[in-house]
């Protein structure tokens, strides 16, 4: 295996009709999550949540747009001059902003190794 990969993002595996593009599982990322999330103006359907079962904290980096996470209640506006770490416990949602949002997650659990969820693991050998 080389020392590194590259791929363009239209080259990489996606879930939900290519709204969740699977970077790790495409370029062999083995320590931590990562995917990149593009969701239009009005998109209701990211699903509230929280990682306390699995531990993982996530970082979330806009790269397009911008959005409104709902942290625990709390509103925090998000676009690409702001980054976002969420706690695991914490339950959060994204509403896209006005023009859409296309954003970089990553995640990861401190205290055990990651381990892909099957569904990346299909997309990706299908």
């Amino acid at each position: 295996m080389s020392n590194y990969t590259v791929k363009h993002m239209d080259e990489l595996a996606a879930l939900h009709h290519g709204a969740v593009k699977l970077v790790g599982a495409e370029l062999g990322i083995e320590s931590f999550g990562v995917q990149v999330l593009t969701f239009p103006a009005g998109f209701a359907d990211y699903p509230e949540h929280d990682h306390a079962e699995d531990g993982q904290e996530e970082l979330y980096v806009v790269l397009e747009g911008s959005g409104e996470f709902t942290i625990d209640g709390e509103s925090v506006p998000v676009d690409p001059s702001h980054l976002l770490r969420v706690a695991p416990g914490a339950r959060r949602k994204l509403n896209p902003g006005p023009d859409g949002v296309r954003f970089l997650a990553i995640g990861c659990s401190s205290d055990q190794p990651y381990e892909r969820p099957q569904d990346f693991r299909l997309a990706v050998n299908r």
